[in-house]
């Protein structure tokens, strides 16, 4: 019968130098990530290290799929504006964080004069202010 044989334990200084390590390199990569989803859909600048064409492309797309997402929850604004909707809808978005398309949808159509179905849809989505919504003074 043969014993294995147990690997000595690294030093606990060892350990925690090892961990530091991997906090730093893992803050590093988040810092970056943050950068690249900024650039991807609030406008902040391109990282360094990242292909701008392939940035912006990912950033138009991303533009067309928030602009399908409103079109979704609000139909007649986005039919309002016809065959031009994803090029309002991303003049509008361009560096602007989303905020979930209903709310952009709602804050487009306030950016906007409408008129017929469009200002109906408006009307009919927006809450009354009611009386005990009021900041006081």
């Amino acid at each position: 019968m043969t014993t294995a044989r147990r690997q000595p334990e690294p030093p606990a200084q060892a350990a925690n130098t090892d961990q530091g390590a991997r906090a730093g390199v893992a803050s590093g990569l988040g810092e970056r990530q943050a950068a690249l989803v900024a650039a991807l859909v609030a406008g902040a600048p391109i990282p360094e290290g990242f292909d701008p064409r392939l940035v912006e492309a990912a950033r138009r797309a991303l533009l067309r799929k928030r602009a399908g997402d409103v079109a979704w929850h609000w139909p007649l604004l986005a039919a309002s504006f016809g065959a031009r909707w994803p090029q309002v809808f991303a003049e509008w978005a361009d560096g602007r964080p989303p905020q979930g398309a209903w709310q952009d949808g709602l804050d487009l159509a306030r950016s906007v004069p409408l008129t017929g179905a469009a200002a109906a849809e408006l009307a009919s989505r927006t809450p009354p202010r009611r009386w005990w919504h009021r900041r006081r003074a």
